[in-house]
């Protein structure tokens, strides 16, 4: 009787072992499979565009070794989404660069999901704006650091690679592909100012002009105090708009961030301001008749008050404490 009892707990531990060795290898087979199928997509587009039947099969189920960086966007024309648009752009050039590395690996790969492709992944996932980074990494469920923050750090490839290399400790040199516009534009305006110097040759009084040495240097201070520089870093979408709403948001409502069309107000106010106190400063100091002095005073008066007050509403948007007072604590 013990020798039965033996013998029978002896076969079902084998029975468990054999099957435990099976399933280890029908999970290995199938890990293959798909490390195999994703590499062969991954050769064809850096990009893989994914349905809600592929994003269930390679993303969402296990088993998976791999991490998947996915932008869920919305690039039909119907759903006029310029942003959408840029940060693809960006996208491709991040995953350009790491697929074309000598670093590749099948460690991480890219995808994107379109709206009107994948509808039902949108719905799984409770998203409601595009474009969005999810990282879904290898072992686990994402956290709320595998969401990109796009509004805050912008959608530049250079960007992305640091989030990349953050969540997956793969370091992307983001290689971009030769832009020539910009030594033509400034082969262009190097032409322009030659033709014009030597068609003047005998004449160059103008290049002596306090004025047009003025405006110059007002034109480039504008330009690099209204964020410029911070756009080319950071690259952040023109605008956003809320696809609940419809309801398009040119100022970015925090402090930490901003939109293009934002500088480009900025930039404007600043200017109608500067406008203004060069109307005043002449009104003061110009031989003019008294009649066009009190007009330009006026003018510039209220350019001064108008576009100021604008700008203290901007201010006043985006960093929620103001008007500050004496003894508040930021």
């Amino acid at each position: 009787r013990m020798s039965r009892k033996l013998f029978t707990s002896l076969l079902l531990l084998v029975i468990f072992c054999y099957e435990s060795v099976e399933a280890q290898k029908k999970r290995e087979t199938l890990l293959s499979e798909k490390v195999t199928q994703m590499m062969e997509w991954a050769s064809k587009r850096s990009v893989i565009k994914m349905n809600g039947d592929k994003f269930r099969r390679f993303v969402k189920a296990p088993p998976r070794n791999y991490s998947v960086v996915i932008m869920f966007t919305a690039l039909q024309p119907q759903r006029q989404c310029g942003v959408c648009r840029q940060a693809d752009e960006e996208f491709q050039v991040l995953a350009n660069s790491w697929r074309y590395s000598s670093a590749f690996t099948n460690k991480v790969f890219f995808a994107s999901v379109d709206f009107d492709e994948g509808s039902d992944v949108f719905q799984m996932l409770n998203m409601n704006s595009a474009p969005t980074f999810l990282h879904f990494p290898s072992k686990g469920k994402p956290r709320r650091s595998d969401t990109y923050e796009l509004q805050v750090r912008g959608f530049a490839a250079e960007q992305l690679a640091r989030w990349v290399a953050d969540r997956t400790d793969v370091q992307i040199r983001v290689i971009r592909p030769p832009n020539y516009a910009g030594p033509l534009l400034l082969g262009f305006l190097l032409a322009v100012i030659g033709g014009l110097a030597y068609l003047r040759r005998h004449n160059l009084e103008f290049l002596f002009n306090k004025s047009v040495w003025a405006f110059s240097a007002l034109c480039f201070v504008l330009i690099m105090t209204s964020g410029q520089m911070w756009n080319h870093i950071r690259g952040p979408p023109y605008a956003h708009k809320n696809p609940s709403t419809g309801q398009v948001s040119y100022i970015h409502g925090s402090s930490q961030a901003q939109f293009v069309a934002e500088t480009h107000i900025v930039l404007l106010f600043n200017a109608a301001v500067t406008m203004g106190i060069v109307l005043l400063c002449e009104a003061a100091t110009s031989d003019m008749d008294i009649g066009k002095r009190k007009i330009m005073c006026v003018a510039g008066i209220g350019l001064v008050m108008l576009f100021f007050s604008w700008l203290l509403s901007i201010f006043r948007a985006k960093y929620h404490g103001y008007p500050y007072r004496y003894g508040q604590t930021h």
